[in-house]
């Protein structure tokens, strides 16, 4: 945020979400803002990286006033666990110091299973790291290999046995499908696979081929090909039922969780429209109706920090048509439904087509999508907000 102070609504949800920009391999597929060089220049390397970071938290805390307890922090990236565990306990010690934490506060990390040690991992869990979330993908290594990921699918098994027996209270898995290469078959052993670790909570995600990364210049030069949109749809379905069948319910399009208590509660927290507060180059933030961003070059991040400035890029003051639009299409997306208050006459027209054509259900007032409703989520609601 720049120099203004900012309050936070009273009552609403605050919750803090942590980037870490590191990354050993940048895999092609990815967009986020990551860099796999360990010096990017003065205040930002790894070593000096939970400093900078700390100074934005306590930069945060003086332009934020009146806020609330944090309710939720998420340290994602990149990969987070590719700092010490110590460094990523001083900057949830920070968060501490600055904001507070409520009781039963939910501290998620994300990390590669090759990311970990029983010893790492046991300082996180001490630290007040409450959810680990390893960035599995497929459990077939030709597709890894495709993905460009690290580590070796045989060692999962062990990252996640590490995990519980440090006490982590939540552990989650990530999956992604429609990998160039991938079968319906592999799909359908990386989900048994992941369906065997007994996790707490699972998120699928499509891949997405995005403009200037490596997969995308293979793609336009005919390297790779994408499967169609029926074959990523049925492996969509296959997650699903497979995924229940273990007793893992959906929440949200791409996340089921074993019950309520599994779920995210930090994701949760953005698909309801709370507010929460990004710290790290590129990170976002939403508060009291504003949002703004970082500048995104994790050197330039920490200059401006270390020379007492904003590390601010930009931002905007959303307003009521954008929030509207927003709360539609994040609502739509999750189990709990939509609410209809929020339709205008056309959505609320568009309602009853909508369920005739089995696209939806209504319970308990909200429109809810079903099984194939959800794999048009995207173009219901456009029907709804148009």
């Amino acid at each position: 945020m720049d120099d203004r102070a900012l309050a936070a609504p009273a009552g609403r949800p605050l919750g803090v979400y942590v980037h870490v920009p590191f990354c050993s391999v940048r895999c092609g597929y990815c967009d986020f803002n990551t860099y796999t060089a360990d010096e990017l220049g003065e205040g930002a390397t790894r070593a000096s990286y939970a400093d900078t970071a700390i100074l934005e938290i306590e930069r945060a805390g003086r332009q934020l006033t009146q806020a609330p307890a944090v309710e939720t922090v998420f340290f994602g990236g990149g990969t987070p666990t590719q700092l010490p565990s110590a460094d990523l306990v001083r900057i949830l010690d920070a968060i501490r110091r600055t904001f507070g934490l409520v009781d039963g506060i939910e501290v998620t990390t994300e990390a590669n299973p090759d990311s970990v040690t029983p010893e790492s991992l046991a300082v996180l869990r001490e630290g007040g790291f409450t959810r680990i979330s390893y960035g599995v993908q497929s459990a077939v290594p030709h597709v890894l290999a495709t993905l460009e990921r690290t580590h070796d699918p045989a060692g999962v098994p062990q990252a996640v046995r590490w995990a519980r027996e440090a006490g982590f209270e939540q552990l989650s898995v990530d999956l992604i499908y429609g990998t160039p290469g991938e079968s319906v078959d592999d799909w359908r052993t990386s989900l048994d696979q992941a369906i065997a670790l007994e996790p707490d909570h699972v998120s699928a995600y499509a891949l997405i081929v995005e403009d200037g990364t490596a997969f995308a210049r293979k793609v336009r030069r005919g390297e790779v090909v994408l499967p169609d949109d029926d074959e990523t749809a049925d492996k969509y379905l296959l997650a699903d039922e497979q995924l229940t069948a273990a007793g893992l319910g959906w929440y949200e399009l791409s996340n089921w969780a074993r019950d309520a208590a599994a779920q995210c509660r930090h994701n949760v927290l953005y698909w309801r429209s709370d507010d929460w507060i990004g710290i790290g180059p590129g990170a976002h933030s939403h508060v009291a109706g504003e949002r703004w961003w970082n500048v995104k070059h994790p050197a330039a991040y920490a200059g401006r920090l270390i020379a007492g400035e904003s590390p601010r890029h930009d931002g905007e003051t959303i307003d009521a048509s954008t929030a509207h639009t927003e709360r539609v299409m994040l609502e739509t997306r999750l189990r709990a439904g939509l609410r209809p208050e929020l339709l205008g006459p056309r959505g609320r027209a568009a309602v009853a087509e909508i369920v005739a054509r089995g696209l939806a259900t209504r319970e308990d007032g909200r429109l809810v999508l079903t099984r194939s409703g959800r794999l048009l989520a995207d173009a219901i609601v456009r029907e709804l907000v148009e």
